[in-house]
Order: C-alpha cells, then sequence, then structure tokens
C-alpha cells in the first residue's frame, strides 16, 4: 500500500511541475517585450521628384521611430530651392512611384526661405509603422515654381542595435 501512495505523489509532483512550466511558457509573453527605435534619414533631390525636376534644390531628413509608442520624431532641412517651400510632407511610395500623402501637410511660417528646417512629432498607425520600416514613405518640398514637387527623399530606417 506504501508503495502506490509513493507512485501517487510522484504523479501528483510531476503534474503540478508541468502545470508551473505550462503557465511560464505563455503566449503572452511578446507584448511585454521592448521593442528598439529606430533611426530614420533620407536626402532629398529634384532626380527623385516624378516627373524629376533640375534644380539645384536638396533636403536631408533624420530623426527617430519609436515602436513601443508609435511616434516618430523627426527634422528635416532644405537648401537651394527656387523659393520657400509652399508644402511640404510625408507620403507612402516606393522609389520613383508617386504616392499618397500621410497626415498632415506640415505648415512653415511667413518667414521662410529657400534654406531652413522643420522638425516635428507623428504618431503612426500600424499600417504607417509597416510602410515606413519596409521603405516605402518619401518626404517631399512644394514650391511656387514647382508645385507638384521640387525635391524629394526615399526614408530609410535602420534599428538601433
Amino acid at each position: 500500500m506504501k508503495r502506490n501512495q509513493g507512485w501517487k505523489g510522484m504523479l501528483l509532483t510531476a503534474v503540478l511541475a508541468l502545470s508551473v512550466l505550462a503557465i511560464g511558457c505563455d503566449d503572452n509573453d511578446d507584448k511585454d517585450t521592448v521593442k528598439k527605435n529606430y533611426t530614420i534619414s533620407g536626402n532629398a533631390n529634384g532626380t527623385q521628384v516624378v516627373p524629376s525636376v533640375n534644380g539645384t534644390g536638396s533636403g536631408t531628413m533624420t530623426g527617430t521611430y519609436n515602436p513601443n509608442t508609435r511616434v516618430l520624431s523627426y527634422t528635416n532641412g532644405w537648401s537651394g530651392l527656387t523659393g520657400a517651400p509652399t508644402s511640404g510632407g510625408f507620403y507612402t511610395g516606393a522609389s520613383g512611384i508617386n504616392g499618397s500623402a500621410v497626415g498632415s501637410p506640415w505648415t512653415y511660417d511667413g518667414n521662410i526661405t529657400g534654406t531652413g528646417n522643420y522638425n516635428g512629432t507623428m504618431t503612426l498607425t500600424e499600417a504607417q509603422e509597416q510602410q515606413l520600416l519596409g521603405g516605402n514613405w518619401y518626404y517631399g518640398y512644394n514650391t511656387a515654381t514647382n508645385t507638384n514637387g521640387e525635391v524629394r527623399g526615399q526614408i530609410t530606417s535602420t534599428q538601433v542595435r
């Protein structure tokens, strides 16, 4: 009889150990993982505009994207444009393909010129995050001379290590 009780005790211990192990392997663990940030960058010029634009205008984009909060923080600058930007913003689209505007267009004060900079933040949707990290975002500036875009820059992202 004692022999049967020892076997039952070992079985009970094994069942308890497997239960603890199963609870520790919960599939929701990924939700608690902190994702690493991304740096974003992109250089703009008239040859990337579709159709391309001749000129000396250029632009730069730098920033960070936090996938935990989905906040994109960015600074962009431009120089050599034919005049002050009349509008600018982010767009979806692979290199060489015109896309759709993402978010609100950038607004400028009345004191800007053909050289300047702009910074801001934007909270992305899940779809926008996938497009940005997949290389399918660009930025651009329009001017009075080039109302459909004077410079354009494809945005690349690199995960911080």
